[in-house]
């Protein structure tokens, strides 16, 4: 048997995929086992083809791989998306008294269970249940006991009444027992329960919950896929903290909105995809010359323009660096798990107050949608610290006037960090423009003055630099002759492709950068290394053209781009072969790109 159990259920978009996915990966969560899951899904309320897949082992589990164990068919186009995948033995459950699944064909040395999913769920109570019909027969094949499955139904129902729980548990055993007395198939799987506790969480809601533990107090956004759930998480829990939510018309609104809780004082934040940074852009530009801290999520998508909106990718990286006209002094920091996405946004909020400045959190669709296992003690809120910068009250406020008692927002100072003053401080009463101004925030055109409030926002980041630890998440020896760098949600693909690459003999030490700018200086590294990779979701290398420019040295790339995540089996191959082809070329002396396509 392996390891890892693969399962997967597709149809068309409104067939109910996501929310049987969902139920599926928490009732093996609640049994003690790891999940990680990844979705396919189109850019439409219904029709185009949708799938949820879940990979779960009783060890930690972080990507996907190129292998279904089982498989529920609603349409047969699933079968055909999935065709790649399935193996020798590979079980498809399907509904042949479904008009379009009568005449279904299953690929040679797979196993095909005809399933009354409809009949068996009216039976029960309603043909709406066929997907639970069809959880059940898949807990019959993989030997998983029906009883996980009644606390993630009782979880998704209770809200709707306890007839409801008990009809979908009822249709659950029917597609069990229909397994068991129609097929008498020894499956090649036994999905072992454990007694450990773990937390079922995806990327945008460990951003909020960040978010609440950081202390945010207001959120204004606007709905687009994929950081919509960020809000949604937020809604109705950050009231229990004090906080706020406000959907606001438009991605301007929000950030406009959310920039004035901010100046009042509130932590603040708001989250969108690459189309919403493009409308807030100019607002940018303002919380940056006003020095107000605020925390901007971009949950990546395919682009440019609407692009695919349910698609993967980190094609924003060059807006994110170096979007906005002049000079705008910035911190981008990007999550490398979705652990990270809590970690990271605490961190953020604290970057934003201490050092007065806009922060772009940058997450990506693959991170975003996915749910992963952790033990609860991974979110551990004894360990978050709040720090609030530069502060300053009634009895230190004195420091910071000037000879005529008034306050500078704006003041010089040799680490660029100006204090700040909470409206309704005694004494402390400013103005801030977007227009260049003087330590009293007043609009100036003064030469002398520009160059220095320019200066002086600067050295922020050099500031940063010194004292913030920007050192890279490092697997595997420092000593490997091959240098693997990444950003973002790349990470756990990678980290499972070393396994499989020393396997195969290959030496790997890899590197996943969180810290985009400012960042770490990677030239040693660099240096040391006879090949060295970069790998990140999009077409043109962003990443690996600013490691280029930082360590004046070429790089190979493995670029993926055509809206699916990195498998790390797939990744391993593509490494392995760019490893290879430099080798036979010389090492690092000329580029080369490996593409990634369906």
């Amino acid at each position: 048997m392996p390891a890892d159990f693969n399962w997967a259920i597709g149809g068309e978009a409104g067939d109910g995929i996501d929310s049987t996915g969902k139920i599926f990966a928490q009732a093996l969560s609640r049994a003690g086992r790891h999940v990680f899951t990844s979705k396919d899904f189109a850019s439409r309320i219904r029709g185009g083809y949708t799938a949820y897949k879940v990979r779960t082992a009783v060890d930690p589990v972080q990507s996907v791989v190129d292998r279904l164990d089982v498989l529920i068919a609603l349409t047969p186009r699933t079968i055909k998306e999935n065709h790649d995948e399935l193996h020798e033995g590979s079980v498809i459950i399907y509904d042949g008294e479904r008009t379009t699944m009568e005449n279904v064909e299953i690929p040679d040395g797979m196993v095909g269970l005809d399933v009354p999913l409809k009949r068996l769920a009216e039976e029960a109570g309603g043909a709406i249940m066929r997907n639970v019909v069809a959880l059940g027969a898949a807990c019959a094949v993989a030997d998983f006991p029906i009883e996980n499955l009644d606390s993630a139904l009782e979880k998704r129902f209770g809200s709707k009444g306890q007839s409801l729980v008990e009809n979908n548990k009822e249709a659950a055993r029917s597609g069990r027992d229909y397994v068991g007395s129609e097929y008498h198939n020894e499956f090649d799987y036994s999905l072992e329960t454990t007694d450990a506790d773990y937390v079922l969480l995806n990327g945008d809601e460990a951003i909020g919950m960040g978010a609440i533990a950081a202390g945010c107090k207001f959120y204004a956004g606007y709905p687009i896929t994929p950081a919509t759930n960020v809000m949604e998480y937020l809604t109705g829990r950050i009231e229990q903290f004090g906080g706020h939510v406000l959907q606001a018309e438009d991605e301007l609104s929000a950030i406009n909105i959310a920039l004035g809780a901010a100046r009042a004082g509130a932590r603040a934040m708001t989250a969108t995809s690459g189309p919403g940074i493009d409308l807030m852009t100019e607002t940018f530009g303002l919380i940056g010359t006003s020095e107000t801290p605020l925390v901007i999520a971009d949950v990546m998508r395919s682009g440019p323009s609407t692009g695919m909106p349910t698609k993967q990718e980190q094609g924003d990286l060059n807006m994110l660096l170096y979007g906005g006209h002049g000079e705008i002094p910035r911190f981008v920091v990007a999550p490398t798990t979705i652990a990270e996405c809590f970690w990271k946004t605490v961190e953020a909020f604290n970057l934003a107050e201490k050092y007065q400045t806009p922060v772009y959190l940058a997450a990506d669709l693959a991170m975003a949608v996915t749910e992963r296992t952790f033990s609860p003690e991974t979110f551990d809120m004894d360990d978050v610290e709040i720090e609030r910068g530069k502060v300053v009250d009634e009895s230190t406020i004195d420091q910071w006037q000037n000879e005529k008692s008034q306050f500078q927002p704006h003041a010089l100072t040799d680490d660029g960090i100006s204090p700040r003053a909470f409206p309704g401080t005694t004494g402390g009463a400013h103005m801030s423009t977007g227009l260049e101004h003087d330590e009293l925030g007043r609009r100036t055109e003064d030469t002398d003055m520009r160059v220095e409030q320019v200066d002086k926002r600067t050295r922020k980041v050099e500031t940063a630099r010194r004292e913030e630890d920007l050192t890279p998440r490092s697997f595997g020896s420092e000593d490997a002759p091959n240098l693997v760098i990444s950003w973002g949600s790349n990470e756990g693909a990678m980290v499972e492709a070393m396994s499989i690459l020393d396997e195969r003999g290959i030496d790997v030490h890899f590197l996943s950068v969180p810290y985009l700018f400012p960042r770490y200086n990677l030239t040693e590294a660099i240096d040391e290394a006879e090949t060295v990779i970069a790998v990140e979701c999009n077409a043109t290398g962003q990443f690996a053209n600013v490691i280029e420019h930082d360590a004046l040295s070429r790089v190979n790339r493995v670029n993926k781009y055509d809206g699916v995540r990195f498998k790390a089996d797939e990744l391993a191959s593509k490494i392995e072969q760019t490893i290879d082809t430099a080798s036979s070329a010389g090492t690092n002396e000329e580029t080369e790109t490996t593409e990634i396509t369906q």
